[in-house]
């Protein structure tokens, strides 16, 4: 697998399909072993300028989950591979707060890379984070009917257990209200329990939920 996913991931490097300025390029996991895959939306600001997919605010709080669910960011980095709904940095939101989401051209240009990425790694575990690349494995469903449960999906990779997680933007207010922190929690030891049984974490460190 190690190969093809080297090929890919520099075929990706050179894209340019988006028609982005130069300054603007793809943001490449640095996984090589994985047996498990992340999907976020897109890279923020703060990725763009260094290159590592989740680098920025919302990354250090989607670490800091990792750890509850029983493993560190540098583990995290290498056996998780981080991919997205789009791989560039689409710009700031014109509302001024947070970044644009991605167009549906961005997104579908965008696919075929995620695709790619799904059928060479073969995820036995896949995590995605944020509505966008929820409804990418999931139905359009209200986020606490998703997030805390592990749902089978086949996608064009194979097969894969689900476990979405909130987005972990600070623009985001869903994690805060109602039972939604126990939510996370619940999705938190779902997913340490998983790593652990793919042999990547040391099982979850989440608060004990029913």
């Amino acid at each position: 697998m190690s190969s093809r996913l080297g090929l890919h991931c520099r075929a990706l490097a050179s894209c340019r399909l988006c028609g982005h300025s130069d300054s603007v390029v793809p943001i490449v996991s640095r996984a090589r072993r994985p047996k498990a895959m992340l999907v976020g939306q897109a890279p923020g600001k703060v990725e763009a300028a260094g290159g590592k997919p989740f680098a920025g605010r919302a990354g250090k709080t989607l670490f800091r989950w990792f750890e509850r669910a029983g493993i560190d960011e540098e583990t995290a980095r290498d056996r998780i591979y981080i991919a997205a709904v789009t791989r560039c940095y689409p710009g700031p939101s014109p509302s001024g707060r947070g970044d644009r989401v991605p167009s549906p051209a961005e997104q579908e240009a965008c696919a075929v890379w995620l695709d790619g990425e799904l059928q060479i790694v073969r995820p036995a575990l896949l995590i995605p984070v944020g509505r966008l690349a929820i409804t990418r494995f999931l139905p359009n469903a209200p986020l606490d009917q998703l997030i805390g449960k592990a749902h089978d999906v086949d996608h064009v990779g194979g097969h894969s257990m689900v476990i979405p997680l909130p987005h972990p933007s600070g623009a985001s207010s869903w994690i805060h209200e109602g039972d939604h922190p126990r939510l996370l929690d619940q999705a938190l030891v779902l997913i340490g329990r998983e790593l652990e049984r793919l042999g990547i974490g040391r099982g979850p460190r989440a608060r004990s939920v029913a």
